[in-house]
């Protein structure tokens, strides 16, 4: 392969992925204000905040079928004396972000991905920080992120062993128990402790109690569970001797404020972290000290049915977003909002004068106009003054009007007026702090796309002149424009660019976004004529109607494979379509039991797109039965190899096979008994899947030997990370891999040769000469390999969001909580189904002597097409579920063409590597 090329398209490509973040996920964090807050006496001099994770509004105000409550405790504060409502969080719906919404009052910086939602990529402020105390008790994963942005010594944490969650644990609710139990022991010793004491008695304080068991047994036995619905019936137990425990250690002064919420909710299939409802509707219910009792609906405000399906349609329901949390919970207390909070208190859940309630949105209003001012200064400060547009609704002459009008507005007593103005300033505020977010957006989305187009003509340039027998060899690389005076005029542009983006203190990307379409657009420009060239050539050979025939079937194909992102079902369509390709060809005759083969195998895995995804019941039986399958398959294979090639690596993997389908079913059934993963498994599991990145090495390079020997040993890890079907699609996968090695290699020039006689290693030997050129039909291929690595994506799931995390998949390796090593597996699992495809697709163009730079070439066109697509449909407005899946799509597709030189490679490696070559010698196993 051209090593240069394809460390150039890794690195645009880099540049392309990086880019919607600072287009789209720019930090929302600015510095340099100071706290807000009001100067009257709070209703509450304590919070105490109970974060169940992971737990669905629908789950805990519902009903179950016989009519009964979940959470008698809660339904009860519900009815009789507290408010209630809807907190809708925002993508991505993970721990870290969701706590960071109601506590910080703010949605979560992106870069905090790369911590794993655990650390501060950036300090932040939070109602724990502004408060006189905090004590916290759960988790080290989200405790550790607040008491380590905070500012003082005054958060004191209480955090059980990581051990304790344990998804495959007798009881996974072990977490909630524990946080219940040592906030009793907590008050307990309190006597013995006079400095502790005062500190409890002080004002302005929080007790946080992170509750992780709904996460845990939702991850591990679906929300639909009885695991579930008791652990809700734990939650409420555990909540109700929590106030009593409050209440009698404070008297019963009535100065305490209790508020239950959900850092993010659950699918059906037990994951989080997408869009759907079912994860961004999380329930919040306040009752205490300065919290409204409650109250008939009034005016419908909401056309959903939930209300009237929780049975709760007689009272007044009062839905919030996740960061206006934040607020509420600071004016409860009187501590200063957070600074970077963009939350909106909502008054409806104050119980309170008038005129506290328009003092403090009056603050509210100071706290996000500060951050707007901030926001604005630095984007004019970075700006060109001929280029810099004020927002024009609130001028400094407005704001001016609008604080001076608020304030006119309490002291005159009209406090409605005062609210409704502030809410409404805030919501201009807010309007204005997205308009500076979202400043250079244009700007910098214009260089992107320009930079996609020059660089796809860049590629269709490589591929026209190098690798097609289109243009002659004298043209190929011969600039067609005046070389100096191109340079001059590029490099003019690209200089102003480079003194503008200076002048405005750009980030230091910026100049890649903007510099790059001028590099690209000059290397494309100077050689123009190559493609008028390769038009002629083709219209004088081809004609005119077979050009628009062939660009119609390329754009027909490149959206095929888009819809594919959207409709699983595009799929199984595709496969129905492709399943006649033989048929239609001279295969029918020639080799007809090779056609009806490639036939049977895409009708059959057309099947499983169809399927519900993977995840939503797990289903072991099936798990065995894809196993057994696979051994015998294997078996025959094994049994069709010609005697030189029956190395004794082959029953010994299918012996693993063997062991790993055992491993499956020994290990669901140890979970399902409550006992956890047994040692003997995880260290076998474990041995399996390090065996198997070495098993093929031992076993010839001759084409078909080499190919089985990859199958069975990737096949042994993919069983131990099935949960249902997938076991069964990746029989399948494998098979129709085969049979499009066989067709593609049957309707060659090649046809002729026997599989069995071509080795990875030595094909060049075979057939002396240079390598061949690209053809028509090398286009299919390459289409087929980009169709069959997004089948392995969806075929048993769209994965395509960040919710697809199911830790089942991973308990014949670990049931302890550990993000990075579950999340590496799950990846693995995913890539298992790549690997396989693309060492099929490694074995075609070997075995067609087309050079990789050619075909790969031709992938990365047909993926950039689609890539230019999503960058234009990602969104960061509307639903959640469509922000969610317009980011994934995009960063999926990208991430596909970041890991085709990643997966070639490995093609490679798995195919061409021999412990024999370590000692110098080259014979067959």
């Amino acid at each position: 392969m051209d090593i240069k090329l394809i460390f150039f398209a890794f690195a645009i490509h880099i540049i392309f992925f990086a880019s919607i973040f600072d287009i789209y996920f720019t930090s929302p964090l600015v510095h340099g204000m100071t706290p807000h807050s009001t100067n009257l006496d709070p209703p509450a001099t304590r919070l105490v905040l109970f974060v169940a994770d992971g737990l669905r509004a629908d789950k805990l105000f519902g009903l179950d079928k016989s009519g009964a409550t979940r959470a008698p405790y809660l339904r009860n504060v519900v009815e009789h004396s507290g408010s209630w409502g809807v907190s809708h969080t925002r993508v991505p719906t993970e721990s870290r972000p969701g706590h960071v919404a109601l506590i910080a009052g703010f949605y979560e910086d992106v870069s905090a991905v790369a911590k794993g939602w655990k650390e501060n990529p950036v300090e932040f402020d939070s109602v724990f920080n502004e408060s006189r105390y905090t004590w916290a008790w759960g988790s080290e994963d989200i405790l550790s992120m607040f008491s380590k942005g905070t500012t003082g010594d005054h958060m004191f944490t209480h955090t059980y062993a990581v051990e304790t969650d344990d998804f495959a644990g007798a009881d996974a609710s072990k977490p909630d128990t524990w946080v219940f139990e040592r906030v009793k022991e907590f008050f307990g010793n309190i006597t013995d402790d006079d400095i502790l004491s005062d500190k409890l008695h002080e004002e302005n304080i929080v007790f946080f109690l992170y509750l992780l068991g709904l996460d845990t047994n939702g991850h591990a036995h679906k929300p639909f569970s009885s695991e579930y619905r008791d652990n809700i019936r734990l939650v409420d137990a555990g909540v109700e001797k929590m106030v009593e425990l409050f209440e009698e250690f404070y008297d019963h002064d009535g100065k305490t404020s209790y508020l239950l919420t959900a850092d993010h909710g659950m699918t059906d299939w037990g994951t989080h972290g997408a869009g759907h409802l079912d994860e961004t509707m999380t329930p919040i219910v306040a009752w205490g000290s300065g919290i409204q009792k409650p109250s008939t609906p009034g005016e419908n405000l909401y056309e959903d049915n939930f209300s009237k399906d929780w049975s709760l349609s007689h009272l007044r329901r009062q839905d919030i977003n996740q960061a206006d949390i934040a607020p509420l919970m600071a004016s409860l207390i009187g501590s200063p909002l957070p600074l970077n909070s963009v939350g909106v208190l909502p008054i409806g859940y104050l119980d309170s004068s008038l005129k506290f309630k328009a003092e403090s949105i009056f603050t509210n209003t100071k706290q996000i106009l500060a951050q707007y001012e901030v926001k604005e200064r630095h984007m004019k400060d970075t700006t060109l003054a001929i280029f810099f547009r004020h927002y024009e609704p609130l001028s400094e002459s407005e704001k001016a009007e609008s604080m001076a009008n608020i304030r006119q507005l309490i002291q005159d007593g009209a406090y409605e007026n005062a609210i409704l103005s502030g809410q409404e300033t805030i919501q201009v505020a807010l309007e204005g702090l997205n308009y500076y977010q979202t400043y250079n957006r244009l700007f910098l989305g214009t260089s992107v796309a320009l930079s996609y187009l020059g660089w796809m003509g860049y590629i269709l340039f490589q591929l026209l002149s190098n690798h097609t027998d289109l243009i002659p060899r004298s043209q190929a690389n011969r600039p067609h424009l005046d070389l100096l005076t191109l340079r001059l005029l590029f490099g003019a542009i690209g200089v102003l660019i480079v003194v503008i983006l200076y002048l405005q203190s750009s980030p230091v990307m910026y100049y890649a976004y903007c510099v790059l379409p001028v590099l690209l657009w000059h290397a494309v420009c100077q050689r123009y004529q190559t493609f008028l060239t390769a038009y002629k050539t083709v219209t004088q050979r081809y004609g005119f109607a077979y050009i628009l025939t062939t660009m119609a079937l390329c754009f027909f194909g490149v959206e095929v494979l888009l819809l594919s992102f959207f409709y699983r079902e595009v799929i199984s369509v595709g496969l129905v379509a492709i399943a006649i390709w033989p048929i239609m060809s001279t295969m029918r005759k020639t080799h007809f039991m090779t056609a009806v083969g490639w036939f049977v195998s895409c009708v059959i895995l057309s099947v499983f797109p169809l399927l519900p995804v993977v995840g939503l019941d797990t289903n072991i039986p099936l798990v065995v039965l894809a196993g057994i399958f696979i051994l015998a398959v294997g078996i025959v294979c094994w049994n069709q190899l010609p005697s030189s090639y029956k190395s004794i690596v082959f029953p010994g993997q299918l012996f693993v096979v063997a062991t790993a389908t055992f491993l499956v079913y020994s290990t669901w059934a140890s979970v399902e008994e409550g006992k956890g993963l047994p040692l003997v498994n995880q260290i076998l599991s474990w041995c399996i899947l390090f065996a198997s990145f070495f098993a093929p090495a031992a076993v010839s390079t001759t084409m078909l030997p080499r190919l089985l020997s990859i199958d069975l040993a990737f096949a042994a890890t993919y069983i131990m990370l099935s949960t249902s079907h997938e076991g069964l699609f990746c029989l399948f996968l494998c098979l129709l891999m085969l049979q499009w090695l066989l067709c593609e290699q049957r309707l060659s020039k090649m046809g002729s040769m026997k599989l069995w006689d071509v080795s990875f290693t030595d094909v060049a030997d075979l057939n002396k000469g240079p390598p061949r050129k690209l053809e028509v039909a090398d286009l299919r291929c390459a289409f087929f390999f980009v169709f069959f690595i997004l089948t392995s994506f969806f075929g048993t799931g769209n994965i395509a969001s960040v919710n697809s995390f199911d830790p089942s998949s991973v308990y014949c390796f670990l049931t302890i909580y550990n993000p990075f090593v579950m999340g590496a597996l799950l990846l693995w699992k995913i890539a298992i189904l790549m690997i396989l495809v693309t060492c099929t697709f490694h074995a075609i163009h070997t075995a067609l002597r087309v050079p990789t730079t050619s075909l790969f070439l031709v992938v990365l066109l047909m993926s950039d097409c689609m890539a230019l697509q999503f960058f234009f449909l990602v969104r960061d407005s509307g639903s959640w579920l469509e922000i969610g899946t317009s980011i994934s799509h995009y960063v999926i597709v990208m991430s596909v063409i970041l890991q085709v030189n990643v997966l070639l490679l490995l093609a490679k490696c798995f195919t061409t590597f021999r412990f024999s070559d370590l000692g110098g010698k080259t014979h067959k196993l």
